[in-house]
């Protein structure tokens, strides 16, 4: 392991061991401060962030989209100093902590017997989203993960998730699709953050007026098991509360190819992403390149 892999392993290590004990509002106001300097430091994922939010709010000034990155950044922080926490919260603060909206899509597709996908975009917190899932609903689903480097950093982040009542497979390896699809025949859970291909090789969609690409998965997942598909946005206000919405069921084409239907059906999530990050941008967590117009010919990825 290099250094710099060993020193960014024992960061993570030092936010878990050390930022869950703090009190609340010292863990906000710390994550304000380390947000508002990486903010006035101008580096590359600040750049990039105000570069995203350019294309959401086109005509933006720089003035705005300078308020904006900040905004972002102490949003970004937010989630951080919240997911460092969450081990350590109690129940209660769980089911306290989020307020989702039409959440009887959920519930009634449960129900049915036939396994649900929640698609998701990088909005707020969708570690805490998934805790209360766990929770308060008393459901366990799967997700997946990116390897990260090094790998013991990689296996902090499936244990902190698994401590909180997910399975985690890993995004790479190639096995991770089957066991999605046996968990929705079996009648599971499954739920995936869709907003960014890591496989180069995702399905073009428009996007704020251009195209990026996202993820087959949802799309395949539903058509192969018959689950049903959920886009789920989420967003943070004032209050110490995260707020969400479970959109309507992206359905799937009575007709057309395997492929033409996973094109209609990813396009049907982009949009439905696309709302709620259109209302609040600032809690779109987007460091990265997305458009294809924006990605390194070359290489394909940011």
């Amino acid at each position: 392991m290099s250094a710099q892999d060993r020193l960014t392993d024992a960061l993570y290590g030092l936010g878990w061991g050390t930022v869950k004990k703090l009190p609340e509002p010292v863990a906000v106001r710390l994550g304000h401060t380390i947000a508002d300097l990486a903010w006035k430091q101008r580096g590359k994922g600040v750049r990039r962030l105000e570069s995203n939010y350019a294309r959401v709010v086109p005509g933006a000034s720089p003035e705005r989209l300078a308020e904006l990155s900040r905004a972002g950044m102490r949003s970004y922080l937010r989630y951080w100093m919240e997911s460092f926490r969450l081990p350590a919260w109690s129940k209660e603060r769980i089911r306290g902590g989020f307020d989702p909206k039409d959440l009887h899509y959920l519930t009634e597709g449960m129900a049915t017997g036939k396994g649900v996908i929640l698609a998701l975009p990088h909005l707020a917190n969708w570690d805490l989203a998934g805790a209360w899932v766990t929770t308060e609903l008393g459901i366990r689903f799967t997700t997946v993960a990116e390897r990260l480097k090094p790998e013991t950093l990689y296996d902090r982040f499936v244990a902190y998730r698994e401590g909180l009542g997910m399975e985690v497979l890993p995004h790479s390896g190639g096995t991770a699709f089957g066991t999605l699809a046996r968990r929705l025949r079996d009648g599971g859970l499954v739920c995936l953050v869709a907003d960014r291909d890591l496989s180069a090789s995702g399905v073009e969609v428009g996007f704020f007026g251009d195209t990026a690409r996202m993820p087959a998965g949802p799309a395949l997942l539903a058509q192969q098991t018959g689950a049903l598909l959920l886009p789920v946005t989420l967003w943070y206000d004032d209050s110490p509360v995260m707020r969400g919405r479970v959109h309507p069921p992206v359905e799937v084409p009575e007709s057309g190819t395997r492929a033409e239907k996973t094109s209609v059906m990813t396009q049907a999530l982009a949009d439905a992403f696309a709302t709620g990050i259109a209302d609040h941008p600032e809690d779109w967590h987007m460091l990265q390149r997305l458009w294809l117009a924006d990605l390194d010919p070359a290489k394909g990825t940011s």
